[in-house]
């Protein structure tokens, strides 16, 4: 069942269009990643799921709804990004009172323990909070709102190693405790790849993968040999990325049989989630260029 649902959803701000065509679903009671390269339509299709824009062409339901300006829809989703507009004059407190009153899930207990976590310094006002300690501020509140449907915009940005990492574990746990719809939109693929259940990639506001990520890591890896060998083995597989040395070729490849590969005497590595996305968003001159519903392992 999917929490979210795009059908046949443009968007377009002016003669630039940010989405087109997206159908899409985001499912109940898992983390998704969004991910994509800058400019490719992530933050504009978060900006619809929670509400703050509408669509040009389509529909778009969150928990079966129309989200904008819907104030049942809105009491069910907690959206935090990279900047979020906090006032400059309000104390952590009084940022922290106003979630409070917004969000009706909202886990005083929760939220006092991250403030800890995180130490923020609860008198201090938004202005003289670096930017780290400003994100602080924004995890806290997407963790404590226990919002049925969680966006996180980039809302790591400025937080040291170990900070991020605190984040990630108690995003797992709170998932856990109580679960909830997460998109997580981030470029640090890598870094947040064991909490996500699913990926979705955009490229020029189109959607070119939609898959779990176990599908995913499995579905491309690399293969390198003589290149003879390579090029019989990779003949009917759809090529993604090439390297030749000499008489040596490296592919990085989808839907390759690993023991089909080994046997042919090449030698086959598994990729970083990154590496696999970089590929699938910029493919080999000539490799087929077709949305990715269902990824074949």
């Amino acid at each position: 069942m999917d929490a979210i649902t795009l059908a046949g959803v443009t968007k377009r701000f002016g003669d630039v269009v940010a989405l087109d065509d997206v159908s899409l679903g985001f499912g109940a009671h898992l983390i998704t990643g969004l991910v994509g390269r800058n400019g490719a339509g992530k933050s504009t299709l978060l900006d619809l799921a929670a509400g703050r824009s509408h669509v040009t062409k389509g529909t778009i339901r969150v928990l079966g709804h129309e989200p904008f300006e819907n104030r049942r829809v809105l009491a069910d989703v907690c959206a935090v990004t990279e900047s979020q507009p906090f006032p400059a004059r309000f104390s952590v407190d009084a940022v922290l009172f106003g979630a409070r009153l917004l969000q009706p899930r909202w886990d005083r207990r929760l939220a006092d323990d991250l403030v800890d976590l995180f130490a923020l310094r609860r008198r201090q006002t938004v202005g003289k909070l670096s930017r780290g300690q400003r994100s602080s501020l924004g995890v806290v509140i997407a963790l404590a709102s226990r919002a049925p449907v969680t966006i996180l915009d980039e809302p790591y940005v400025g937080l040291d190693a170990v900070a991020r990492r605190l984040f990630y574990d108690r995003l797992l746990e709170e998932v856990v405790a109580e679960p909830r719809t997460v998109i997580f939109s981030s470029h640090l693929i890598d870094e947040i790849a064991h909490l996500l259940d699913h990926l979705v990639l955009l490229d020029r506001g189109r959607v070119i993968l939609d898959a779990p990520t176990d599908e995913v890591r499995e579905s491309v890896v690399e293969v390198s040999g003589p290149r003879v060998l390579v090029d019989a083995y990779a003949a009917d597989l759809p090529i993604l990325a090439r390297a030749d040395l000499g008489g040596v070729s490296r592919v990085t490849v989808r839907g390759a049989s690993a023991h089909r590969a080994a046997a042919c005497g090449l030698t086959v590595r598994a990729l970083p989630l990154q590496d696999v996305l970089v590929a699938l968003s910029t493919p080999h001159p000539g490799a087929p260029v077709e949305p990715i519903a269902a990824v074949a392992s």
